[in-house]
């Protein structure tokens, strides 16, 4: 977590943009809804600069030989040469410049090699970061595009949807159900609903949690949709502002905690050992003579050239493993990349193909009915959310079956945006004669809010048979290994204006239509691979344990006992632990239960990678020691990752912790050929 000492003014940097109201404010910043000019963005970005923060902008060379020349063993061999000017020089009769060319050449060749090194493999690194760079989307010249987060500018439209990064501070000038997470800024992990205006408030507004109609940067939208203009962009930000008190949100890896000990008991070592040579020898020397003595000892103790081969292995590995198609966004996380023995992972797209294709579409009898398909299409073609791969296989399915035309007979008047609470989502859609609240989601949700069935267009009311056939269909189909969604629907909503999730009840269920997501070729391979290298594959899915259980036995991942989400709220850290040491595979899992199985397994003593691309799975990522994430992810993924892979398979995975491996091995041969350090 992060943690944020506030020392701004909050209401000196967005008291007069947030209490306006949202026609005050368009009037005041000249926006319009065709956004920025290409030419206007350019001056903007001239005037103002790129939208980085100073902390976070690309070191100089310098910043680098700097950080190479003071390390902890270079600065005491800096001291130890200060002192021998004092006694080698000054006190001697004849001055002596040996001991002192030696320690300046040596601090010279360790400064040079790390520097080196660690230059060429950041600038490497920075190049392999471009091919991953956040953007996001804008209004500019009328059209919406995507640029990098650092071209966006003071004056740009900003449309956000679920998953997405802030880019920059907003105010919000509309928004559909928006639920953002500030708790890289706050602390606090509930998130935050913004909406377009100021609640009203007598205080005077000091905190950033009292601005619901501002976005920062650095934030994340959780659900809902939303546009925002730019007010404030880089070091301007509050973000900007605070960034030197932000600390990492992701603790020290093992692999960092080991060289800042090892550099701590040599050190305290010098500074027993250093005093104690001297008080032995003076007796028998003169003062001069025992301090030089004292001085080479402590040259002798000292390792001079760990840090350049630590560096040195490390980047080489980030070079090598680029070209497996492994980027390494944080050096110390390889270490661990190939340290680790439990790799976490969600099921799509890693273990199955990730290319959903709609297989069924089935009234609540189990028939295939063509109004059901209809239903689905209509709600993913309007949705202006996170389009997923589920809704472009409902759209490719629909017009596959000449559906192109309801579309068009068809126009959208709301929303109610996904969310992960209650995993379902609703359009509003009217053909001119009548309004139609439409929605789909998982089944146990969808069915949580009907209170009747249309079958052959007569609809009745939900009995208990009727939802125990309807329950059996559903598994019947997932034990199939296909993923059902549920689709209803309710007409009766003329009189309402604006809708929200209190609109989503007595609903009229349609009927399911199921995907298929084949598991790859490659993953039951990969994995026993990986259990060859040690590394135990565990299945941690918000998907129903059916599913799971099909995919998992076509891969060969052992699924006899899986473990829900509902279980693990009721069990202890103990209890869980003791689960986790039987169990490979849980499903039905919330994003919180998710990262909590990674903090157990991870406290235990394991150390553990955790391969995810949905917002979902951020908690995860930053709680792992090592977060593996893809060049496909959402923007939230990306920026929590430690290692981003450019194809979502575990061989490529796989080539990464091989690579990593053989880096580790040359590194433990250097050291034990006896390369004095």
């Amino acid at each position: 977590m992060h943690n944020v000492k506030e020392d701004v003014d909050v209401y000196e940097m967005y008291g007069k943009d947030s209490k306006i109201a949202k026609d005050e404010f368009i009037k005041k910043h000249n926006v319009k809804e065709t956004g920025l000019s290409t030419k206007k963005a350019e001056e903007n970005i001239r005037n103002l600069g790129l939208n980085e923060i100073k902390q976070a902008k690309p070191k100089k060379w310098y910043n680098y030989l700097l950080e190479s020349l003071l390390t902890p063993f270079n600065c005491i061999l800096i001291g130890i040469s200060i002192i021998l000017v004092y006694t080698d020089i000054y006190l001697a009769e004849v001055p002596s410049y040996a001991n002192i060319i030696v320690i300046a050449i040596l601090v010279t060749a360790s400064t040079l090699l790390d520097f080196v090194e660690s230059y060429r493999s950041n600038k490497a690194a920075e190049k392999l970061k471009e091919m991953v760079a956040t953007t996001a989307v804008v209004i500019r010249n009328g059209k919406k595009v995507e640029i990098p987060v650092k071209n966006i500018t003071v004056g740009d439209i900003v449309l956000l949807s679920a998953g997405s990064m802030i880019p920059a501070d907003l105010r919000v000038i509309e928004a559909k159900d928006l639920y953002v997470g500030q708790s890289s800024l706050t602390g606090e992990s509930d998130s935050v609903k913004k909406t377009v205006e100021l609640e009203e408030t007598e205080e005077k507004v000091d905190s950033i949690a009292e601005l619901n109609n501002i976005c920062f940067m650095g934030t994340n939208v959780i659900s809902g949709s939303a546009k925002g203009v730019v007010i404030k962009t880089g070091d301007n930000t509050y973000f900007g502002k605070i960034a030197h008190t932000l600390s990492s949100g992701k603790e020290k890896t093992a692999f960092q905690k080991g060289i800042e000990n090892i550099s701590k008991l040599l050190i305290r070592f010098m500074l027993v050992m250093i005093p104690l040579v001297f008080i032995i020898n003076v007796e028998k020397h003169d003062i001069v003579l025992a301090f030089t003595f004292a001085v080479a000892i402590a040259i002798c103790i000292t390792p001079l050239l760990l840090p350049v081969i630590l560096s040195s292995s490390l980047s080489k590995g980030a070079v090598r493993m680029s070209k497996k198609k492994t980027i390494v966004k944080k050096l110390d996380s390889i270490q661990n990349f190939g340290a680790m023995n439990i790799l976490c992972t969600d099921k799509t797209g890693t273990l199955t193909e990730d290319r959903i294709v709609l297989e069924k579409y089935l009234d609540i009898k189990g028939e295939e009915d063509t109004r059901v398909l209809k239903h689905a299409f209509l709600n993913s073609y309007f949705q202006t959310g996170l389009k997923g791969s589920i809704d472009e296989a409902v759209i490719k399915r629909a017009l596959e079956n000449g559906l192109e035309e309801v579309s068009k007979k068809y126009k959208k008047i709301d929303e109610i945006p996904f969310d992960f609470s209650r995993r379902r989502l609703s359009v509003i859609v009217s053909d001119g004669t009548k309004k139609q609240l439409i929605t789909k989601g998982a089944v146990e949700e969808i069915l949580s809010i009907c209170t009747m069935i249309d079958y052959k267009e007569e609809t009745t009311p939900i009995t208990k048979e009727i939802k125990n056939n309807i329950e059996k269909i559903a598994k019947k189909l997932n034990e199939e290994g296909l993923r059902v969604v549920a689709v209803c629907q309710k007409n009766d909503i003329e009189n309402i204006e604006k809708f929200d999730v209190s609109d989503e009840k007595n609903m009229v269920l349609m009927g399911f239509i199921g995907f298929l997501d084949p598991p790859k070729e490659t993953a039951k391979e990969s994995i026993e691979k990986l259990n060859k290298t040690g590394i135990r594959v565990m299945v941690l899915t918000g998907d129903n344990a059916e599913v799971t259980k099909c995919v998992c036995n076509k891969v060969g991942i052992n699924s006899k006992n899986i473990v829900l989400g509902s279980k693990i709220d009721k069990i202890s850290d103990l209890a869980l632990l003791r689960l986790t040491k039987k169990t490979n595979v849980f499903a039905k899992l919330s994003p919180i239960q998710k990262a909590r199985i990674v903090r157990v397994l991870k406290q235990a003593g394991n150390i553990v990678g955790y391969m995810g691309d949905g917002i979902n799975d951020s908690p995860s990522l930053t709680n792992s020691d090592v977060g593996v994430s893809v060049d496909t992810a959402v923007d939230i993924a990306k920026e929590s990752a430690d290692i981003i892979l450019l194809e979502k398979d575990l061989n490529v995975l796989l080539d990464g912790v091989t690579e990593r491996k053989k880096n580790f091995c040359k590194f433990n041969e250097v050291y034990k050929n006896g390369n004095k350090f």
